[in-house]
């Protein structure tokens, strides 16, 4: 038989309530501690971070770190260099990866001149990716006044024009110009390639009647080539600056368009101060197109250069 219990001994609501919140109190308590204790970390490291009398002390932290740049994988790289790609990340091998900003690397690749845009990803521990996607201008055509960057086969390349990136591709490619230069331009580049040391001197090249080039070098000498025979005549041009020098003088044009010699229109020699008084007539430009060099002096790979008498 039951004993009827006294309700004076039986506990309220309310200490019930608080008794079952108690157990949830707690770690509600605990995680408002952490997140205090994580804020104030936070503004002391932003502190830290920003303030330049612990850059010596930041060094040494990150030095000690262990997360490192151990491999920096690119896909892609065709026209861009590797010193501009390098400068563009801004990050080396070694450097604590954690440190290392995607997005503002990502921003700064695609402000290179040839690169349409890319992908940067971040692999811990040690690895970043980056795939370039560029377009791939390979020439400058200028035909009519008007400039475009041209592909391989001669179409025109997507660009914004002369300003921003597109201005340093406009200065980094060769020149082309004139009618049916644009397709004819990828041969004539190829064999220029294949002699650096007459590429290097060679600022454009101009088509004439649609069936061979006359190349302009830095120093404003024009380079008459021969049809159909650019080739041999650029291996003749070569071989005549390694034995004499002869891109570096001062002439005003050199016709290779014979097989067996060169033809090479000197400056005209300064006259005296009598013969500037009789004749004050100024010097007549270069020719141009297909018109041949007068011949001051001659010269052949088997001769040498040879003044040609009176």
């Amino acid at each position: 038989m039951r004993r009827p219990t006294d309700s004076s001994d039986r506990p309220s609501r309310l200490s019930i309530f608080l008794r079952r919140q108690k157990r949830l109190l707690r770690p509600a308590l605990l995680v408002l501690v952490l997140l205090v204790i994580g804020v104030g970390c936070v503004t002391t490291l932003r502190h830290f971070g920003s303030d330049p009398r612990f850059a010596p002390l930041r060094g040494r932290i990150i030095n000690m770190l262990p997360l490192r740049i151990t491999e920096i994988d690119v896909t892609g790289c065709v026209l861009t260099s590797e010193t501009s790609l390098q400068q563009a990340l801004g990050a080396r091998m070694g450097d604590f990866i954690l440190g290392f900003s995607v997005t503002a690397a990502r921003e700064r690749i695609d402000a290179l001149p040839f690169v349409d845009h890319s992908v940067v990803e971040r692999h811990l521990p040690g690895t970043i990716i980056i795939h370039l996607f560029e377009r791939r201008p390979f020439a400058v055509w200028q035909n009519h006044g008007h400039f475009m960057l041209i592909d391989r086969e001669g179409h025109q390349v997507r660009d914004q024009g002369m300003t921003g990136k597109d201005a340093e591709a406009f200065m980094q490619l060769p020149l082309v110009v004139g009618p049916d230069a644009n397709t004819a331009a990828a041969a004539l580049i190829d064999e220029l390639s294949a002699q650096p040391d007459v590429r290097s001197h060679v600022v454009a090249a101009s088509r004439v009647g649609q069936r061979r080039w006359n190349l302009t070098l830095r120093n404003g000498t024009t380079i008459l080539l021969p049809e159909g025979q650019e080739v041999a005549a650029l291996k003749r041009l070569a071989q005549l600056q390694e034995n004499i020098k002869i891109l570096d003088r001062p002439v005003i044009a050199i016709d290779m368009r014979l097989p067996d010699r060169q033809i090479v229109r000197e400056n005209p020699v300064a006259p005296n101060d009598s013969d500037r008084d009789r004749d004050d007539t100024p010097p007549q430009a270069a020719p141009t197109g297909d018109q041949a060099p007068a011949a001051p002096w001659l010269s052949s790979p088997e001769t040498g250069p040879r003044r040609r008498r009176a």
